[in-house]
C-alpha cells in the first residue's frame, strides 16, 4: 500500500560501526572520530551490527543529551543497499500513525484512546478504541529477516511470552502488530528456533489474538511511503518448529595444545575458536543443555573437547530434517580448518568439527550460513 512520504528524521549523519559496547551502547567512526551512541535496541542484531556496515545517527538534543554520556543515537543500519530502522521506540510512533491514517486496513477506524495502557499489572502499547469496541495492542519491530522470510524475535523475549498469555486471558480484544523493517520479506514466523516459548505461545493463541505483520520500505533518508502485508504460515511454525533439529556450538580454546579425545586419541588443538555442529531429532533443548555442563559422562567427542574450551554460545536450528551433514560441509567452507574424523562417527564427513582464527559471530559469512538453514525461502 502506498501513501504520501512520511519522514521519522530531518538530520540524519552516517557513522561506520565498530563494535557493541553492551545492549544499549555502540561505538562508530564519525567523522575520521571514535565515538560512542547509544543504540535503542535490545536485540542481538548479529546479522546487522557487523564491523564496517554504515549506521544512521541523529544528534540528540535537551534532555536526552543531558541523561546519556553520548550525544548520538543509532537509529537505522544499512544491509544490502537499504537502510533498516532500528530506533524500537519510534516503532510505536509508526504504528500509530499507520493506524491512525487507516494504512493498515484490519485496524482501520480504529484510535489510539491512551498509549502506554497498563492493565492487570501488564503495560501494552496501545489501548485502541472504533465506537464502542476496545483493542489492546501491542507492537512489535522486527529486523530479522532472510530471503522471503522475516522472524521474530532475535534473542529470548519473556516480556513478549508474557504478553502474548496476558492478551489472551483480557476481557478486552488483544492484538499483536508485527513492524517488519524491510519490504522483502512475503512471510513472517515467531522465531521457533531461538524462543520456541514464544513461538508456540502465540500458535497456540493465534485464533483468540488479532496478529499481523507489516514490512516497511525504508529509503536511504529514512522515509517510506509504502507497507506491505505479509502472510503467516502457521503450517510451518507447526511442523518445523519442534524440539529436534540440528544446533551449533561456538566454543573458545584459550590454549595450543594436545587433547585425549576418546577413542579418537591424542589431538592437536591450536588456540582460537571451534564450530561444533551436531543434531538432536528429539530433545534438542536437552542436549543443548548437555553441552553447556563441565561436569558429566564423556560419551562424545564434543564431550572431551568441551572439558578444555569455554562455551561462549549454542545456535539451535529446529527442523523436521536433520541437516547435521548439509550444515557441516558448509561451514567447512567459510573455516580456517579442521580436526579430522572429529564426530563423524555415523557419516562420511570430514569433520563436524571446524577451526576458525576471529570470532564467528563476527564473521557475516558465518551469520549468512546460520540464517540460510534458519530462514530457508518459502515457495
Amino acid at each position: 500500500m502506498r501513501f504520501n512520504k512520511m519522514n521519522v528524521f530531518n538530520d540524519i549523519e552516517i557513522g561506520i560501526f565498530r563494535r557493541r559496547l553492551n545492549r544499549f551502547l555502540v561505538e562508530c567512526l564519525y567523522n575520521g572520530n571514535t565515538i560512542k551512541a547509544h543504540l535503542p535496541n535490545p536485540g542481538r542484531l548479529w546479522e546487522l551490527l557487523q564491523k564496517e556496515k554504515e549506521v544512521y545517527l541523529v544528534k540528540e538534543q535537551g534532555n536526552h543529551k543531558k541523561t546519556r554520556d553520548t550525544d548520538f543515537t543509532v537509529v537505522a543500519v544499512l544491509k544490502g543497499s537499504d537502510p533498516v530502522f532500528l530506533h524500537t521506540h519510534k516503532t510505536n510512533e509508526i504504528a500509530r500513525t499507520l493506524i491512525e491514517n487507516g494504512y493498515i486496513p484490519e485496524l482501520e477506524g480504529y484510535r489510539v484512546e491512551k498509549p502506554e495502557f497498563s492493565i492487570k499489572g501488564n503495560r501494552f502499547d496501545f489501548l485502541l478504541k472504533k465506537g464502542k469496541e476496545l483493542m489492546l495492542l501491542e507492537v512489535k519491530s522486527c529486523t530479522l529477516f532472510h530471503n522471503n522470510l522475516a522472524m521474530f524475535p532475535d534473542a529470548i523475549t519473556l516480556r513478549g511470552k508474557r504478553h502474548i498469555f496476558a492478551l489472551a486471558q483480557s476481557d478486552i480484544k488483544g492484538g499483536i502488530l508485527f513492524i517488519v523493517q524491510s519490504d522483502l520479506p512475503d512471510y513472517f514466523l515467531p522465531e521457533y528456533h531461538i524462543d520456541p516459548e514464544f513461538a508456540n505461545a502465540l500458535y497456540l493463541h493465534r485464533n483468540k489474538l488479532f496478529i499481523k505483520a507489516i514490512g516497511i520500505k525504508w529509503n536511504k533518508d529514512l522515509s517510506f511511503h509504502r507497507i506491505k502485508p505479509l502472510s503467516i504460515p502457521w503450517d510451518i511454525c507447526e511442523q518445523e518448529g519442534k524440539d529436534a533439529g540440528s544446533y551449533l556450538l561456538i566454543l573458545k580454546h584459550n590454549k595450543s595444545k594436545n587433547i585425549v579425545i576418546g577413542k579418537l586419541g591424542e589431538t592437536f588443538f591450536k588456540e582460537g575458536f571451534y564450530i561444533y555442529v551436531g543434531s538432536a531429532m528429539k530433545n534438542l533443548q536437552a542436549r543443548l543443555e548437555r553441552h553447556k555442563r563441565k561436569r558429566k559422562r564423556l560419551f562424545w567427542h564434543i564431550d572431551y573437547f568441551r572439558e578444555e574450551a569455554d562455551l561462549i554460545k549454542t545456535i539451535p536450528i529446529r527442523s523436521s530434517f536433520k541437516h547435521e551433514c548439509d550444515l557441516a560441509k558448509k561451514i567447512k567452507d567459510i573455516t580456517d580448518g579442521y580436526i579430522k574424523d572429529f564426530g563423524v562417527s555415523d557419516c562420511k564427513c570430514v569433520s563436524h568439527l571446524f577451526y576458525v582464527k576471529k570470532n564467528p559471530l563476527e564473521k557475516a559469512d558465518f551469520i549468512e550460513t546460520v540464517l540460510s538453514f534458519k530462514m530457508p525461502t518459502i515457495i
